[in-house]
C-alpha cells in the first residue's frame, strides 16, 4: 500500500519519517517530502494536474509522478505518505487521518512540540499500526496492550482570542493522553499535578448546509449531525445514553406517529459498532462500552426545511452607471439567549474594473468587535463579528466604484455570499441527550459528565 510515511512542520522540516517498503529504483525519501511541501506551500498555484480532496482535513494528491505523495494538513502539521503503486487516495487520506487521531489520543495534544518530545512513543505506535505498508491495528483501545512508553505531556497553546466562551469548547479540545490511568496504576493516582478524574465528554455537533436565494428564501438545506465522545473512564464501565423519547427516524415516518409533541425528526442514523441497539426502538436508549479516545457514537442526517439560525437578505442598487451600493442584512432567527460566535461573512468581488470599495456597518447592541473591509489581494469583502446575538439584525453597506460602466457580465461575477459561524449550546434539529449514566451502580464511582451542543456552518451560502 504505502511505501513511506512522514510528518512535516510548516517550515518543511521532517518531524517523523518511516520507510515501510524499499526497492532499488525507488526515489529518495526526501524527494517525496519536498514535493508535497512545495505543493502545500504554494497552494494557490495548484492547477489541473493536482486533485484536491477534503475529508476532515485538506489534502492533495500529485498525479504526475510514479510515486505520488499524498498528505494532509492537521493542526499546522503536514501528514504525508507515498506509494510506488496506484492506491486509492481516499484510503490513504483516511489512514493519515486515523494516524493523526491516534497520535492525539496518546500524546494528549497534536503539535510539533508534542511529537518531538514523544517521538519514541510515536514510532512505537507506527510499528504497531502499519506493517509493510498495510494498516494492522488502528484502534486506540487495541493499541494499549502493545504500547509501553509513557507520554510526555505538553501544555497545549490555547488561542483564547478566538473563544467567546471557553466553557463551550468541544470535546476535541480536551488535551489528555488516553494511557494516563493505564500507566499510573488506575484510579486516583496522579499523572500530572493532581489526581486523575474519571471524565467523559459528549458533543452533539451539527453542521449546516444552506443555500439562500437573493430574496432570503431557503433553496436547499441539510444538517449533518453526530454525537461524539471522548472517554477517560477507568474500568471500561457500560454506559447508557438516552435520546428524545419522541425522536423519529425515517424521512417518510409522519410526525404524529409518536405523539403530537414530536420535536425531532431525522432522515437516517448510523451507529458505532460498539453500540447495543436492543432498547433503541422502544425507549430511544443506547448502551455501549466506550472505547478509548475520541469516537462517534452515531451520525444522523436531516434534509428539507428547518429553522435556520440566520437569514441573509442582500440587495444591489446601481446608483450611477459606474457605482454600485451593495447592502447585506443578516437577521438572527434564533432566541435571544443564544448567539453566534466568530461570525465571518465573505463576499467575492469581480477581479476587474474596481477602483474603490468603502464599507460601513449598522450593528446591534452586544455585537462586540465588528469590522468590514475590502481586501484587494483576495478580491473579497470580509465582514467579521465577534458575537451575533439571536433576535438582532446586522447590516453592512458597501459602496463600489468602477472605472467602467456596470455590465451584466460584471454583475454575474459578484458573489455568492458565504457565512461562517459557530453557535454554542444550540442545535437546530432538537436532538437532545436526556441522560448519560453508568449502567451498573458502582460504589464510589462518580464520573464527571460534560455534555455540549455545538452548531457550525459547513456551507452557508446566499446567491446574489
Amino acid at each position: 500500500m504505502i511505501s513511506t510515511f512522514f510528518v512535516l512542520s510548516t517550515r518543511g522540516d521532517t518531524i517523523l519519517a518511516k520507510q515501510y517498503r524499499s526497492s532499488g529504483a525507488a526515489a529518495h525519501e526526501r524527494s517525496h517530502t519536498e514535493a508535497l511541501f512545495r505543493k502545500i506551500k504554494f497552494w494557490d498555484d495548484l492547477k489541473d494536474q493536482t486533485k484536491v480532496v477534503v475529508e476532515a482535513s485538506t489534502s492533495t494528491q500529485q498525479s504526475a509522478s510514479q510515486q505520488p505523495p499524498k498528505g494532509g494538513l492537521r493542526n499546522g502539521l503536514i501528514f504525508g505518505a507515498s506509494s510506488a503503486r496506484n492506491v486509492s487516495p481516499n484510503t490513504v487520506v483516511e489512514l493519515l487521518s486515523t494516524i493523526a487521531r491516534i497520535f492525539k489520543d496518546y500524546c494528549g495534544t497534536l503539535s510539533e512540540e508534542a511529537l518531538r518530545k514523544n517521538f519514541i512513543l510515536c514510532y512505537e505506535l507506527l510499528d504497531e499500526m502499519i506493517d509493510y505498508g498495510y494498516p494492522q491495528v488502528i484502534r486506540t483501545e487495541n493499541l494499549k496492550s502493545f504500547v509501553y512508553n509513557e507520554p510526555i505531556v505538553v501544555e497545549p497553546i490555547v488561542n483564547t482570542g478566538n473563544m467567546v466562551n471557553p466553557k463551550t469548547a468541544s470535546a476535541a479540545a480536551v488535551h489528555k493522553p488516553v494511557i494516563t490511568s493505564a500507566t499510573t496504576g488506575g484510579i486516583g493516582k496522579s499523572f500530572g499535578s493532581g489526581p486523575q478524574k474519571n471524565e467523559i465528554f459528549v458533543d452533539i455537533l451539527e453542521r449546516l448546509n444552506v443555500i439562500f436565494s437573493n430574496n432570503g428564501y431557503v433553496l436547499n438545506s441539510t444538517i449533518d449531525g453526530c454525537i461524539q465522545m471522548k472517554s477517560y473512564l477507568a474500568g471500561n464501565p457500560q454506559l447508557r445514553l438516552a435520546l428524545n423519547e419522541d425522536l423519529i427516524v425515517g424521512k417518510d415516518v409522519p410526525r404524529g406517529m409518536f405523539g403530537a409533541g414530536s420535536g425531532a425528526k431525522v432522515d437516517d442514523m448510523n451507529f458505532n459498532d460498539c453500540v447495543n441497539l436492543s432498547e433503541f426502538e422502544t425507549a430511544r436508549t443506547l448502551s455501549f462500552i466506550p472505547p478509548d479516545g475520541e469516537f462517534a457514537v452515531l451520525n444522523y442526517r436531516i434534509t428539507g426545511e428547518f429553522a435556520t439560525p440566520f437569514r441573509i437578505f442582500p440587495s444591489i442598487e446601481e446608483v450611477e452607471p459606474n457605482k454600485l451600493e451593495l447592502t447585506v442584512l443578516i437577521r438572527g432567527e434564533m432566541a435571544a439567549n443564544h448567539f453566534g460566535a466568530n461570525v465571518t461573512v465573505e463576499i467575492p468581488m469581480p477581479t476587474t474594473n474596481i477602483t474603490t470599495v468603502s464599507c460601513n456597518m449598522i450593528t446591534a447592541p452586544g455585537t462586540g468587535y465588528s469590522n468590514a473591509e475590502y481586501t484587494a489581494s483576495s478580491n473579497k469583502i470580509v465582514w467579521t463579528m465577534k458575537k451575533f446575538v439571536g433576535g438582532g439584525e446586522q447590516t453592512m453597506r458597501a459602496k463600489i466604484s468602477l472605472d467602467k460602466p456596470v455590465t451584466t457580465q460584471w454583475r454575474q461575477q459578484l458573489g455568492p455570499i458565504n457565512m461562517c459561524f459557530e453557535i454554542p449550546m444550540y442545535n437546530v434539529s432538537n436532538v437532545q441527550v436526556r441522560y448519560l449514566r453508568v449502567a451498573e451502580n458502582m460504589v464510589g464511582y462518580t464520573p464527571y459528565r460534560w455534555v455540549r451542543y455545538v452548531t457550525q456552518s459547513s456551507s452557508y451560502v446566499c446567491r446574489l
